[in-house]
């Protein structure tokens, strides 16, 4: 067995010199079986979730077809634990602390070439201060949701993808520990690395699956007769066929208020009533100016101590009270909570397991950095507390009062809530019903608040909605107005701004400001850093070239 382990050792060179000279911080797992400890240093591809005391080196890939949709994991082989690995790099911090500070590092190499290198966050992984040995999945056609599969589509969109090309391709992956000690990045040594052949073959593709679909019979929209650059269309439909454009669902184009488009990917229909997240958040600003039209709630400058008694939640404080309900439309209340901040208290992922969100949401403090009103900082928790504000004040339920004064009016009948632990209608999210309904809420904005002839929701409440309040960090020309999105897009030189709804993997209903055009997209990307860049692609390059020329 030594002699096996070195010959290992000169078939996969990685460094354990290094990693002997200081005593190891916590106790491990050691080598788990045989195979581990005559792996050690290996990165190893399989085929699927083999379990550790299944597994044999006769399961060990050496070429793989990588399809549009496939299945290919890796399990390293380590000598140590990443924090153990890390107390080589900085002895002087402590167990708990060290693993706050570094993870591994990965590298991407194709055909000898460096692509892509992440130094993996510090909260993803397993049980750091023991696992030396771990399956993840890197491409999975089960929809896992797993920090290695969205690593791996980082490394797809940032050059692997151009990178492996028709034909066979050498993809190698090597692991470093590092840690992140403020003014200095310390990388490790090579403790695993392995390589595997890619075959790509891009698939034969039908005319059926590129064409522009016909628009079936029955659709409820009167059938529009613009022009349209069928090219781009097509050239769009086939990058979702081949899965370049990924997890597209739909894609509806209402022009002059009459359906243009009306195309489904990946097994949705016309019957589908799709998943689309946080747009949901913009039903919330919807139902907010109905019942401000019809006198429920006095307006949006009401602020929370109007609805709640905050002295009877924790950290209260008068700026607490002063939070008005366009505060938290504009997402710009000074409540300490970001959901771009994973050590943010109010992050939405700590409300989801708790058993009263609004609870949460009431219970956190204020941050001493932000003025309620000033800056933007996207907060979920807050329209949590929007649609408890609505439920409290409305008749009957907001469920029932939503029913009633927007689907009823717009012709939707089937529609899905989810709801909160208190059996709301959860107005974070969730809120699922079929493309051409979603087209209809768009719609209803393009009309400045009119269906059929009904004033639905105020053409003042429109106007508020669709004003640039608050610029969106780190975004150029982009800007937030009640619970929507503002954005600009260039074509051919030419500018189309738009409102949109946006929710996670890539949904997005858009309602362009200066030509009567509303688009949708569903996408269930969820998750993926792919989600929404690619419908940006898609608006880009095909969909509004192919319907503004």
């Amino acid at each position: 067995m030594k002699k096996l382990i070195l010959t290992l050792l000169v078939l996969f060179p990685v460094c354990h010199a290094t990693y002997g000279q200081t005593k190891d911080l916590v106790q491990t797992d050691g080598f788990v079986n045989p195979l581990h400890q005559a792996n050690v240093g290996r990165i190893a591809f399989l085929p699927d979730n083999i379990p550790i005391e299944q597994l044999k080196e006769s399961d060990f890939l050496t070429s793989f077809e990588l399809k549009p949709v496939s299945d290919l994991s890796i399990r390293p082989f380590l000598a140590n634990s990443i924090t153990n690995y890390l107390h080589q790099l900085a002895p002087d911090v402590p167990a708990d602390e060290i693993i706050t500070k570094g993870n591994y590092q990965f590298s991407f190499y194709v055909d000898g070439k460096l692509i892509y290198k992440e130094n993996l966050h510090h909260g993803a992984g397993l049980k750091k201060h023991t696992t030396t040995t771990f399956r993840v999945p890197i491409t999975t056609s089960k929809g896992e949701d797993w920090w290695a599969v969205y690593m791996f589509n980082r490394f797809l969109l940032r050059g692997g993808e151009d990178a492996l090309t028709d034909g066979t391709h050498q993809l190698k992956i090597e692991m470093r520990p590092y840690i992140n000690l403020g003014q200095e990045v310390k990388v490790g040594d090579l403790i695993a690395l392995g390589d595997i052949k890619l075959i790509i073959k891009t698939p034969e593709l039908t005319r059926e699956q590129i064409a522009v679909q016909p628009i079936q019979p029955n659709s409820g929209w009167e059938l529009s007769k613009a022009a349209v650059d069928t090219q781009k269309i097509e050239e769009m439909n086939r990058l979702i066929a081949l899965n370049k454009l990924k997890e597209i669902t739909s894609v509806v184009v209402i022009k002059d208020g009459k359906l243009l488009l009306e195309e489904y990917f990946n097994k949705a229909d016309r019957n589908t009533l799709h998943d689309t997240r946080s747009v949901g958040k913009s039903f919330a600003s919807a139902m907010m100016g109905i019942a401000i039209q019809e006198g429920y709630i006095k307006d949006e400058n009401q602020t929370l101590d109007k609805f709640y008694d905050l002295k009877q939640y924790a950290n209260y404080s008068t700026k607490k009270d002063s939070v008005k309900i366009k505060d938290l439309l504009r997402m710009s209340s000074a409540f300490n909570g970001s959901d771009s901040n994973m050590e943010s208290p109010g992050n939405e992922e700590y409300m989801y397991p708790t058993a009263n969100w609004v609870k949460f949401g009431l219970d956190l403090g204020m941050d001493d950095k932000k003025i309620s009103g000033n800056q933007w900082d996207y907060f979920t928790v807050g329209v949590v507390l929007l649609g408890d504000i609505l439920n409290k004040s409305v008749p009957e339920s907001l469920e029932k009062y939503a029913d009633k004064k927007l689907f009823s009016p717009l012709g939707i009948t089937r529609y899905e809530w989810q709801y909160t632990p208190q059996k709301v209608a959860n107005t974070a999210g969730g809120l699922r019903m079929s493309a051409l309904d979603y087209a209809k809420f768009g719609q209803l904005y393009q009309n400045k608040g009119k269906w059929n002839g009904k004033q639905v929701m105020s053409q003042q409440w429109v106007a508020k909605t669709f004003t640039k309040y608050l610029p969106i960090p780190g975004r150029t020309n982009e800007y937030y107005g009640y619970l929507f999105w503002n954005k600009t897009y260039t074509i051919n030189g030419k500018d189309y701004e738009t409102f949109y709804c946006a929710g996670n993997g890539g949904s997005k209903i858009f309602i362009f400001k200066d030509i009567p055009l509303t688009i949708v997209v569903t996408a269930k990307a969820y998750n993926r850093p792919y989600g929404h860049p690619q419908v940006d692609k898609m608006m880009q390059e095909y969909i509004l070239p192919a319907v503004v020329r």
